[in-house]
């Protein structure tokens, strides 16, 4: 694979074309609501966020057509850097942002004619703070530099603690206040790790920084694991990862649902992506050498693995013990995604170099269980919103009876509980099922006996929401819902079904076009 390295010119627009369509949409949204009187109704401030958001998606899945086609007419792929290495454009970017881009357009339907006490009073604000969040998040998938990623971070950072208390109520004012001083603890902690990083290569390049420690990992051994072990910290604050987690269920539960559901979602996905280029393009590095050292840079990896591996084991466990004793709606999905980081940080952790052969489907089985888990959570929090606006309870008892009331949205929430939960024909299972396969795959047995009965003890969990659906007793009232939580809804259960059904279809395109030296290592 080739590389193309140029100084930024007008026609690398068109690259930059799904992130200057987000910027000039806020621009233009912020600008409009000074004007517009206030009398005027502030749905068309979502209206147009769910346009340039939707155009946005229509240019990067435009990109990825056109690199498929490219590679079956037997073409070159070219990985195009941006801003001197600090802007990369490739297949990891590409299909990321696919993700968070179809993310943030179902939250941003399922807001739109949400219900009075989905607490989402100030709309405009709302609608135009989501859009440099979902920025910062494509800006985490496509950085080369820590430079980019911090900014990334932070611009994600930052407007999502707005988000959190925009309802300006006492709960969630706390919330967005606790969350705002353990992320900025949090952000502290992945500055001073990257410090470190500086230190040992002189660089804030990504590939100058892997090649500086590959060369030099001998004479800064203790300091990579000082420094990997800050980022991790760091990071697992952000990811909601077991021991990190305990500001999660409390957030969630202050916030609005369709900003949980982001928390949720899109918040993760780009924190976990952060997590995946540092592991990758600095410290996977460390075992490209082919002198003496090798073999001690391998131990040197393998330690860094398995400390991953290790935070990924504690999540699942703690997420699902936790969640069997939880019966607020808001709180049980909060450690079921503190569970699901578990499963989602094994295709990062697994030692690639653990049985002498690469290992290479770290990033489809990541790119697909990231899938499932967005189209089942999202999908979740569109039924929570349509069931909670007839109920001020916020328990699990308030989906009693849903089965008796709206049977296809008792069927629909059901799907998305045993999408989560892993049972077969969900995509959430094919997930599991090829997660687990790499951990095997690598020879990480331990691991893949933690996922199977973490999953199994998770039944329970969610179990428990199709329990009070179809056996229990509720309301008799039938249930009423506006169109774009129902649309949700449905594209949710779609994707869930056709992820389950047709698994390879995405998984082919991905391996067709992606490679970890092409992709990852391309300088």
């Amino acid at each position: 694979m080739d590389t193309i390295v140029q100084p930024l010119q007008w026609s690398d627009l068109a690259v930059l074309a799904p992130e200057l369509t987000l910027i000039l949409a806020a621009i233009i949204i912020t600008l409009l609501d000074l004007f517009v009187p206030k009398k005027w109704n502030r749905e068309w401030s979502g209206v147009l966020s769910l346009l340039s958001l939707g155009a946005a998606l229509g240019f990067v899945i435009w990109t990825i057509v056109d690199r498929i086609a490219l590679v079956q007419q037997g073409g070159t792929l070219e990985t195009i850097q941006l801003l001197n290495h600090s802007y990369r454009v490739d297949d990891f970017a590409l299909w990321i942002k696919v993700l968070l881009l179809i993310g943030a357009v179902l939250i941003v339907l399922m807001s739109l004619k949400a219900p009075a006490n989905a607490n989402l009073g100030h709309r405009s604000e709302y609608y135009y703070l989501l859009l440099p969040a979902v920025l910062g998040a494509m800006m985490l998938a496509s950085a080369g530099d820590l430079i980019t990623l911090f900014i990334g971070l932070e611009l994600l950072s930052i407007t999502t603690y707005i988000l959190v208390g925009i309802k300006k109520d006492s709960q969630g004012l706390e919330g967005a206040f606790k969350y705002l001083v353990l992320g900025g603890a949090a952000s502290a902690f992945i500055l001073y790790g990257m410090s470190f990083l500086y230190g040992m290569s002189g660089s804030t390049n990504l590939m100058e920084i892997g090649k500086m420690l590959n060369l030099h990992a001998a004479a800064y051994e203790p300091l990579i694991y000082v420094s990997f072990v800050l980022l991790l910290v760091g990071i697992g604050f952000k990811i909601a990862s077991a021991p990190f987690h305990m500001w999660a269920p409390e957030v969630y539960e202050a916030s609005p649902s369709p900003i949980a559901s982001f928390l949720a979602v899109i918040a993760k996905a780009a924190s976990l992506v952060l997590l995946f280029r540092l592991a990758f393009n600095v410290f996977l590095r460390l075992t490209a050498a082919s002198d003496q050292a090798s073999d001690q840079l391998l131990f040197l990896y393998q330690d860094l693995s398995t400390i991953m591996l290790v935070l990924a084991a504690v999540s699942m466990i703690v997420g699902t013990t936790m969640a069997l004793r939880e019966h607020r709606v808001k709180r049980v999905l909060a450690l079921s995604g503190i569970a699901n980081t578990g499963y989602l940080l094994v295709p990062i952790a697994l030692n690639m170099l653990g049985t002498g052969t690469p290992y290479s489907d770290s990033f489809a089985s990541f790119w697909y269980y990231l899938a499932a888990y967005l189209f089942a959570v999202i999908g979740a929090f569109a039924v929570w919103i349509i069931v909670e606006r007839q109920s001020s309870m916020r328990e699990q008892s308030t989906f009693a009876g849903l089965y008796h009331r709206s049977p296809w949205l008792a069927l629909a929430m059901t799907v998305f509980m045993l999408s989560l939960a892993g049972i077969p024909i969900t995509a959430g299972f094919v997930g599991k099922l090829y997660i687990l396969l790499g951990a095997l795959a690598t020879k990480a047995l331990w691991i893949a006996v933690v996922m199977m009965l973490t999953s199994a003890v998770s039944f329970y969990v969610y179990f428990g929401f199709i329990r009070q659906m179809y056996m229990r007793q509720g309301e008799r009232d039938k249930v009423g819902f506006a169109f774009p939580q129902q649309a949700v809804v449905v594209l949710c259960l779609a994707g869930v079904i056709g992820l389950g059904l047709i698994p390879n279809l995405p998984l082919n395109w991905i391996h067709l076009v992606f490679s970890v030296p092409a992709d990852i290592f391309t300088q």
